[in-house]
């Protein structure tokens, strides 16, 4: 079956730093974009971040620029989220997703498969 699973989330401290996973069973990344996207209480769906294919460009909400890093391990099937200098308004939950295309949608309608979710808190 085609699945992805999120994993990596939990409560942090402003300033500090979780990593992210998610990986994909039933299919292989190899061919996919790779997208994280994260949903707050009452607020729609973010494009947070997202890795083409092949090329390995990545692109970032203005929110997270400097902060956060995606990446890929094609060889695991895994895609990574780094999140540093974590803030409250981080806290959300986070959910990967993935495509058949080359390059980055911000749109989560491009995107055919999603992870359940990983939830991060960042509260002091």
């Amino acid at each position: 079956q085609v699945q992805l699973v999120e994993s990596g989330g939990g409560l942090v401290q402003p300033g500090g730093s979780l990593r992210l996973s998610c990986t994909a069973s039933g299919f292989s990344l190899d061919y996919n974009v790779i997208g994280w996207f994260r949903q707050a209480p009452g607020k729609e769906r973010e494009g947070v971040s997202c890795i083409n294919r092949s090329d390995g460009k990545t692109y970032y909400a203005d929110s997270v620029k400097g902060r956060f890093t995606i990446s890929r391990d094609n060889a695991k099937s895994t895609a990574y989220l780094q999140m540093n200098s974590l803030k409250p308004e981080d806290t959300a939950v986070y959910y990967c997703a993935t495509a058949r295309r080359h390059y980055c949608s911000t749109y989560g309608s491009e995107y055919d498969y999603w992870g359940q979710g990983t939830q991060v808190t960042v509260s002091s």
